[in-house]
């Protein structure tokens, strides 16, 4: 079995040739069952033999429709059903990092939207397998990311505690920076002033600076056999010399009836979680803030095109060489239309007039290159951004190649980004790009003044920005196409896609060709031996930087998905949204024309 610390990837087909993507994707299902597993078995029967359960065992309990059978029965279970029921955010978080220490799956946290008592919920349960639940710098940046999530959304947050605190050995990283551990707290104060809610029960050890994330909370739960304290037993001795238990240091029982800390003492761990879903549906009702009707309206009528989510791997290609046109992607993850209503079908589209995508493109004749247009997903109104990735024509006649960002294009990207925020709707972008066209005749063309207009409307968009990258995602090319730098509300990505600076084998050549020249100034010979290995080490190490396990890592994508599954995610991530505040106003600021 692979090392928690970084999961091989299972792909199987040892046979030389590039997995297709449906032979990833069933890879990647194995990679998440590894990490899933935490801290491994030993950890988790430790961890039952203090009676209590694991994080995912917990999950299962708080969301809805969850197993309400004794926790013995629940043992090894991990949290059941699709995003619609809990989409997990940053499972791969700190993957292959931190291999001198044993590695920390999953930056031992688990961070996800669900659903508790009717009520969708961002939930941030601390993974106790791993190192005691410890916080390494991922479990920081992991941590803030969801608090950051639920914020723009306004998603209420409920923290179930089980940590022994920062991770010492990295404590550098972990405890000073505007990303590390105090930001947790700040966010906490932030976020009860925004009137978000935020529920924290601690079922497990809450030490040292950890402990005032519970306490910043709204509401706070503690189980009997739990500790809450600045400084455990030990500490307090040989600091000040005084000999104290755990209970009356810091137990459920003196924070309940002597320092009041706590709000509600519980027997145990489903006693606590079961007081969690009541108090959660004691809360008003949940209502938009400030969303325009158009925004959260779930009652067209529509025909649901989840028959059709197994296309996408006949459809889809990330051959060296091959194409696809985008719209027959589109078309498997976005409502159909009603064959009864009133509808427009896209020509460009080759499907049944029954089957016909709900699908407006805009400008279709214009800017081909990226491929925009208004739609629903589940009755939700939203625009989409995408990246076409086969040969297309302009007016003019000029032939314009796949998943390249021209003129033409960047313009159109940037007026359509523009109305959807006129028109207070999500805007889904879908990457599949090498970046912006260059040359004598992109350059005089305007296209860096182009490819500034549609950065500007997309970093200014007051709408949630929702980031899908189904394959390359180069360079300015993923700035443009709202990367991560730009604040998208949620970044999915497929398990073949790429994220870097350019393609592999573009910068393998530039870094070669670099390394080469360093070599000969310092005098050293350059066979072609030499420079076939310079080369093979160079392109493995930048390959391995592109995969987007690597960005799953280190928090720059906050979700590897299955790609037949992408519906199901986007639906995940709209409902996510529909707490918005939609009210900011639209500016752009100074915008090139």
């Amino acid at each position: 079995m692979a090392s928690p610390a970084q999961p091989a990837l299972a792909v199987g087909v040892q046979t030389g040739s590039s997995p297709t993507v449906r032979e990833l994707a069933d890879a990647y299902l194995i990679d998440e069952q590894l990490i899933r597993a935490g801290g491994g078995k030993s950890a988790t029967e430790r961890q039952h033999e203090k009676g209590r359960l694991t994080a995912r065992e917990r999950l299962e309990l708080l969301l809805d429709g969850g197993d309400t059978q004794q926790p013995d029965q629940l043992k090894g279970r991990l949290p059941r059903g699709g995003p619609d029921r809990f989409q997990e955010l940053a499972l791969f978080s700190a993957w292959g990092m931190y291999k001198e220490f044993g590695g920390a799956p999953g930056a031992g946290v688990v961070t996800g939207v669900g659903t508790i008592s009717g009520r969708r919920c961002m939930v941030i349960a601390n993974d106790a397998t791993v190192k005691a639940g410890a916080f390494f710098p991922m479990t920081c940046k992991k941590i803030i990311r969801a608090q950051e999530i639920a914020m723009r959304a306004r998603l209420p947050l409920v923290y179930l505690v089980d940590s022994a605190g920062v991770f010492l050995p990295l404590q550098e990283d972990v405890f000073p920076d505007t990303d590390d551990f105090g930001r947790i707290f700040r966010h906490n104060a932030v976020i009860s002033a925004m009137g978000i809610p935020q529920i924290a029960a601690i079922m497990g050890y809450c030490v040292a600076g950890g402990g005032y994330l519970p306490v910043l909370c709204d509401t706070l739960l503690m189980t009997e056999g739990s500790g809450l304290y600045l400084a455990g037993p030990a500490l307090v001795k040989a600091a000040i010399g005084q000999e104290v238990s755990d209970e009356d240091l810091g137990g459920a029982t003196m924070h309940a009836g002597i320092s009041g800390t706590i709000d509600f003492k519980e027997k145990d761990d489903p006693a606590c979680i079961a007081r969690v879903r009541s108090l959660m549906a004691k809360y008003r009702p949940e209502t938009a803030h400030h969303a325009p009707a158009a925004a959260i309206t779930t009652l067209a009528p529509t025909l649901d095109p989840t028959a059709h989510a197994q296309h996408v791997y006949s459809i889809f290609t990330d051959k060296p060489g091959a194409q696809y046109d985008v719209r027959d992607l589109i078309a498997c993850f976005v409502d159909r239309a009603d064959p009864k209503a009133d509808t427009i079908t896209n020509a460009n589209i080759d499907v049944r007039a029954d089957e016909t995508p709900d699908f407006d493109e805009y400008k279709s004749d214009y800017g081909q290159s990226i491929v925009c247009g208004y739609t629903r997903i589940a009755g939700r109104a939203c625009g989409i951004v995408a990246n076409q990735k086969h040969m297309t024509k302009t007016g003019k006649g000029m032939v314009e190649m796949g998943g390249v960002i021209y003129n033409d294009s960047a313009e159109k990207a940037a007026r359509f980004i523009m109305d959807c925020n006129q028109r207070k709707v999500p805007i889904v972008f879908m990457h599949d790009t090498t970046g912006f066209m260059v040359g004598r005749e992109s350059e005089q063309g305007g296209i860096i003044r182009a490819g500034a207009k549609m950065v500007n409307a997309m970093a200014n968009s007051v709408v949630p920005k929702i980031v899908l990258i189904t394959g390359a995602s180069y360079g300015a090319g993923n700035y443009a196409m709202c990367g991560r730098a730009f604040d998208p509300f949620l970044s999915l990505a497929w398990p073949n896609a790429k994220c870097a600076v350019m393609g592999a084998n573009q910068a393998t050549g530039v870094l070669t060709t670099i390394e080469e020249a360093s070599r000969k100034r310092k005098g050293e010979a350059i066979d072609e031996a030499t420079r076939t290995q310079i080369y093979g080490a160079i392109h493995a190490s930048y390959t391995a930087q592109a995969d987007i396990r690597y960005a799953a890592a280190r928090g720059w994508v906050d979700r590897i998905i299955q790609p037949h599954e992408t519906r199901a995610e986007l639906i995940a991530a709209l409902n996510a949204a529909a707490g918005w505040d939609y009210s900011p106003p639209f500016k752009t600021g100074v915008i090139q024309t």
